[in-house]
């Protein structure tokens, strides 16, 4: 069992910045890689950004240039630093960390807030 917890969200104005944490515990071993999915009402959860135990990445298109990414699981800690938010990236952003043993286990934090008001 992986555990993850967050910590970073908050309220902020367009324009602004805010860093989002979550730490890994548990059995991490396994894990293979970490990153941070997003939901706001009525949408699905949406990958925001990710990052591989090798250190490459991915972005949701939205993103690109104002998120980063970085940590992961070597450091059992993964971070995501958020520039110049906009409204439409208000939203609970869950951690999320994989780990492949027989198969693929997908484990997520509780989530937390990110609200950006225009």
């Amino acid at each position: 069992q992986v555990q993850l917890v967050e910590s970073g969200g908050g309220l902020v104005q367009a324009g602004g910045s805010l860093r989002l944490s979550c730490a890994a515990s548990g059995s991490i071993s396994g894990i293979v890689g970490m990153g941070w999915y997003r939901q706001s009402p009525g949408k699905e959860r949406a990958l925001v950004a990710y990052i591989r135990s090798g250190g490459t990445t991915t972005y949701a298109d939205s993103v690109k240039g104002r998120f980063t990414i970085s940590g992961g699981s070597a450091k059992n800690t993964v971070y995501l630093q958020m520039n110049n938010l906009k409204p439409e990236d208000s939203a609970v952003y869950y951690c999320n960390a994989r780990e492949l043993g027989a198969y693929l286990i997908n484990y997520w934090g509780q989530g937390t807030q990110v609200t950006v008001s225009s």
